[in-house]
């Protein structure tokens, strides 16, 4: 179209058409929702007070709103524009609606819709939503969504000084799916162990008979953490903060251990393992002795003024098929879990909506799901190279908010996308791909 005779003050802005859908890419996603029966199984295992059975209505309201971009409450009143709600596959609830169902959770209702995530996850498995693995890895860790009112419900500050909620969140390497998540009151590391546990369950339920590796921040070191992790068989690569017995055990590494591994042109890394020894425990709990992989870094050249002196990073593993240099590469392969809690607060987490601390809970609850319908929406409708990581916010970007037309063509309703959409052949094959699914009841 060429540009406006006259410029652009010539042209009347008018809000009156009734067949306009805001967020017309919605449709691939309500596709993919109904084929798994995502409403009717929240509607089965989530009822709070006064609920009944539109539950899965509204946790999906949350969702797809999350999806586009919403990060409050009100935004919910997106969902509702026009003919919008025509290509979703579930009655929007008004953001008031929605407002005082978060409200209503107890613990246990936030409990119950964090494990309706268990057997989505299922179900999107079995449509071709996950690879199927003889190994899967879990990374665990902790996140900020910064507040700015202690009002909030469960807001604390941490270690950086800023005010936020501290969930708990542990992803799926391979694809980046949220597997467990959990609000936290504070932000001290008191319940991880219960969390690993859980997530630990949950992920052998998903994948049986896969092996399971699970890899954390130093927050999560424990002696009592490794116990549990030996107890359920499960592999583990946790890091270890710094403190003088760390210092004094890594001092005693002769430099002749070290060993050179991959680094940035301007600065050099060596990498060396030891053995770290717990402290006196109580009688019925045996001492141990820990493989403690040792990564250390400096930089060289011009630049070496800034950090002339070795920074150590450590972290305790059982892999023993592992040499040092691989130990260390897995090990940092856990910044796949900080990109998935980066990605869930780019969306839905970006804002706590409630002085509620159950409300703020839920809502992380429904955030986990978008997170993972994204995911979901990605591999099953072969948007991208699966090797590749999903971000929510691209495939929103890229086949979401795509504004349309929702019209009748020969009693047949058309939704009317723009022409030269430079993503029309990728969002019609996704449909497709969608659409071929079996429905779920």
């Amino acid at each position: 179209m060429s540009s406006v005779s006259g410029g652009l003050d010539r042209i009347e802005a008018v809000f009156d058409e009734g067949i306009l859908v805001a967020d017309a890419g919605l449709l691939l996603v309500g596709s993919l929702v109904g084929r798994l029966g995502l409403g009717g199984l929240i509607d089965d295992t989530v009822v709070p007070p006064q609920a009944g059975r539109g539950s899965g209505a509204k946790v999906l309201t949350a969702v797809f709103s999350m999806l586009v971009g919403g990060s409050f409450i009100s935004d919910a009143d997106r969902l509702r524009t026009a003919s919008t709600g025509s290509v979703l596959g579930f009655a929007v609830a008004a953001p008031s609606a929605l407002g005082t169902f978060l409200r209503s959770f107890a613990w246990g209702h936030v409990r119950r819709l964090g494990r309706a995530r268990e057997p989505a996850l299922g179900r999107a498995r079995e449509a071709g939503a996950a690879p199927g693995a003889d190994r899967i890895t879990v990374g665990v860790g902790s996140t900020m969504a910064e507040v700015h009112s202690g009002a909030k419900g469960g807001a604390a500050y941490g270690h950086s000084g800023r005010l936020g909620c501290h969930p708990l969140v542990a992803s799926r390497d391979d694809t980046g799916e949220i597997v467990h998540a959990r609000m936290r009151r504070g932000s001290s590391q008191r319940g991880h162990v219960r969390f690993v546990a859980e997530t630990v369950n949950r992920a052998r339920r998903l994948a049986p008979g896969a092996g399971l590796a699970l890899r954390a921040d130093a927050g999560f070191f424990s002696w009592d953490l490794i116990d549990k992790l030996k107890a359920h068989d499960t592999r583990f690569l946790i890091a270890v903060a710094s403190n003088p017995k760390i210092d004094r055990v890594i001092a005693a590494i002769d430099d002749r251990d070290w060993t050179p591994t991959g680094y940035t042109d301007d600065g050099e890394a060596q990498v060396a393992e030891t053995e770290l020894t717990s402290a006196r425990r109580p009688k019925d709990k045996p001492a141990h002795t820990a493989r403690l992989v040792v990564r250390r870094t400096r930089l060289v050249g011009p630049q070496a003024d800034l950090f002339p002196h070795w920074r150590h990073h450590t972290s305790d593993t059982d892999a023993e098929t592992l040499d040092t240099k691989a130990a260390d590469a897995a090990y940092r392969s856990h910044a796949r879990v900080e990109l998935a809690a980066g990605d869930l607060k780019a969306g839905g987490l970006a804002h706590s909506p409630s002085a509620s601390f159950t409300a703020n809970a839920a809502w992380l609850a429904c955030a986990a799901l978008a997170h993972n319908i994204a995911r979901w929406t990605a591999r099953i409708g072969q948007v991208h190279d699966p090797r590749k990581l999903t971000v929510a916010a691209t495939t929103a970007r890229r086949l979401l908010t795509v504004p349309g037309r929702l019209v009748n063509r020969s009693s047949r309703p058309t939704l009317r996308l723009p022409a030269q959409w430079p993503r029309a052949d990728t969002f019609t094959t996704a449909l497709q791909h969608t659409r071929n699914l079996p429905q779920r009841c």
